[in-house]
């Protein structure tokens, strides 16, 4: 895929507070300086509900991506630490899986953490984080949300979608949520 080719889409934000760790995606994929799609969902549950995941990049590479996680959380009984690990040596040492372009972030009761084709496991510092084009902008506004009102979780995570989307031209306001209380 050359440069004229190349796909920008996504913004995937993750927001743990109280109870509740909250996914939202928006729906916009993106083809050079057109609008492929507007309602593509990038946010989903695994493992029977437990988990949420969510993918910024490729969208068949992040399905493959999703199939190995899925797999590794049933070889490790629902570990997410484990299974990402797992998922991040496989991704980075096997030849045909080190060529996809995806970055994931996922969830469970415990923990969120961002998965890429590096080696990288990463566990947030604090109890946001978010990936793809408007992540930054999604970032920064549900830090605010969160320092400065009494939203919850899927509140925040809904709200600061709609502010990136009014800033990044690759991220729209179809926005798809996925809840996980515990």
């Amino acid at each position: 895929m050359n440069h004229r080719d190349k796909i920008i889409s996504t913004t995937v934000l993750a927001v743990r507070k109280g109870n509740k760790v909250a996914f939202a995606g928006d729906g916009q994929v993106t083809q050079e300086h057109t609008i492929l799609k507007g309602n593509a969902i990038k946010v989903r549950r695994m493992y029977g509900g437990k988990i949420l995941s969510g993918f910024a990049g490729g969208t068949a590479d992040a399905l493959t991506l999703f199939e190995r996680l899925e797999k590794k959380l049933t070889e490790h009984g629902g570990n997410l630490r484990r299974a990402a690990v797992e998922l991040s040596k496989e991704w980075r040492m096997d030849k045909a899986l080190r060529q996809l372009q995806a970055l994931l972030l996922v969830a469970d009761k415990n923990e969120t953490l961002l998965i890429s084709g590096n080696g990288d496991v990463i566990e947030p510092e604090g109890d946001i984080i978010a990936i793809g084009s408007g992540g930054p902008y999604a970032q920064a506004a549900a830090q605010a949300l969160m320092k400065f009102t009494d939203m919850k979780a899927d509140e925040i995570a809904v709200e600061s979608l709609k502010i990136a989307s009014s800033i990044c031209i690759y991220t729209n306001d179809n926005i798809k949520l996925e809840v996980l209380e515990y």
